[in-house]
């Protein structure tokens, strides 16, 4: 990698977030920027790499360039350039976390392998299944230096062997990007890659989590294909599962619904918007009990299929609650406030006496504090007293850096309904 001589100073105190080892520097912290001699532009390009000073001339660390509030995110602090060996270091460090966590395993082998700020690399996102790694970039600085990851990824995971790049959705939609923001950087299936627009290539992609397979659609499904963050609520909605009529919403490919069925459910019933995702339930449970008799899978609105249930009289002893994010910045917190209270109100209604409810918010602009104050306005509305029983968060290969608490995003409770 080219080292960048561009250097950013800041203004007087305000390098003392860095020397906290916090990875951002923001705009307003900004003195002046000074560019190399032959720099092309009067300003950084987006995702260049530069170097930030205190206004006293000490070197804080290297980072990317990028436009927005957050100016510069640091990918090594102390330095003025970046190792030779930085990638491969980093990607090598993360793997070896997730071996001495226990979840690389025979009977697991999906799981986070970078899960950005958490593991000092700001801006990336690194999900494996099975043998394929699927990538994203969230700033333009991890897009300009995508082939270094990929080969890093392949030289330092050893079930890697084919690296998707799936930067669409997540970019900055006004940046000024050169080269495919999705497709194969490295691949041995047997069909051309990058996979091109309208290429279907192959749909028989699985993975297995805690034992259960998954079919993964990393080419068309929301996020990388799945939703690794939630494998620990899983396994604990496996424990409570046996003998209940669960009810889980907003289920997707049926994570949770699997777990319940194979902790001993009664009945368990998938709802998901998308006829996609249901389509995909089905397949699922279709692998992991070709006999079960007791699933039902349903594509339908949220708020209108538990509306159209209470008027039934339909009661659950379960229900799992894990809508998509609400609020993704801080205007539409207040908004995303009113949804969380509704839409628990309405489970909350359904759960028989004694019934369990497992509610999420993933939205990182909702504090877990104002979660829990919808939730429990949601009882009140409806006259149910509740006792929380567990507050969950994003599991062990989502780390969150003690530098940077901003990184915490998953909050969940699981209630008693009396």
């Amino acid at each position: 990698m080219v080292n960048s001589m561009t250097t950013v100073i800041l203004k007087p105190h305000k390098e003392e977030s860095l020397l906290r080892f916090h990875p951002w520097v923001f705009s307003g912290a900004i003195a002046r920027v000074v560019l190399d001699a032959k720099h092309k532009g009067d300003a950084p390009e987006e995702g260049e790499l530069v170097c930030v000073q205190s206004s006293t001339s000490n070197v804080l660390g290297v980072g990317y360039w990028q436009v927005g509030s957050i100016a510069v995110r640091i990918l090594a602090f102390g330095e003025d350039s970046l190792p030779a060996d930085f990638w491969h270091s980093r990607i090598r460090a993360a793997y070896k976390v997730r071996e001495s966590l226990g979840l690389v395993r025979k009977d697991n082998n999906t799981f986070r392998l970078v899960h950005g700020e958490g593991d000092n690399l700001p801006g990336l996102i690194v999900d494996i299944y099975a043998d394929t790694a699927v990538v994203q970039a969230h700033s333009v600085g991890m897009h300009v230096c995508r082939k270094e990851i990929a080969d890093a990824i392949l030289a330092e995971v050893p079930q890697v062997q084919n690296i998707y790049y799936k930067s669409d959705d997540t970019l900055p939609f006004k940046a000024p990007i050169e080269g495919d923001k999705i497709g194969y950087l490295i691949s041995d299936y047997q069909f051309p890659a990058p996979l091109g627009e309208g290429q279907e290539g192959t749909d028989e992609f699985w993975s297995i989590e805690n034992g259960l397979s998954f079919r993964i659609d990393w080419l068309r499904g929301q996020k990388t294909g799945f939703f690794i963050d939630q494998r620990e609520n899983r396994a604990l909605v496996e424990r409570y599962a046996h003998g209940k009529d669960v009810l889980n919403m907003f289920c997707y490919t049926g994570g949770f619904s699997l777990y319940a069925l194979r902790g001993g459910a009664k009945t368990v019933d998938s709802v998901d918007v998308s006829q996609k995702a249901i389509d995909l339930v089905n397949i699922n449970v279709a692998k992991n009990f070709p006999k079960a008799k007791n699933h039902t899978a349903v594509a339908a609105d949220a708020f209108e299929y538990l509306s159209a249930q209470k008027s039934a009289g339909k009661t659950y002893d379960l229900i799992i609650l894990d809508p998509p994010a609400f609020a993704k910045h801080r205007d539409a917190v207040k908004n995303a406030l009113r949804g969380y209270q509704r839409i628990n109100a309405k489970a909350i209604e359904m759960i028989r006496p004694g019934g369990i409810l497992f509610t999420f918010s993933c939205s990182q602009a909702v504090d877990k504090e104002a979660f829990r104050l919808a939730v429990f306005s949601a009882a009140a509305q409806v006259g149910r007293s509740v006792r929380i029983l567990h507050q969950l968060h994003q599991p062990q290969d989502h780390p969150i850096n003690i530098y940077h608490p901003e990184g915490e995003y998953l909050k969940g409770l699981v209630l008693y309904v009396e």
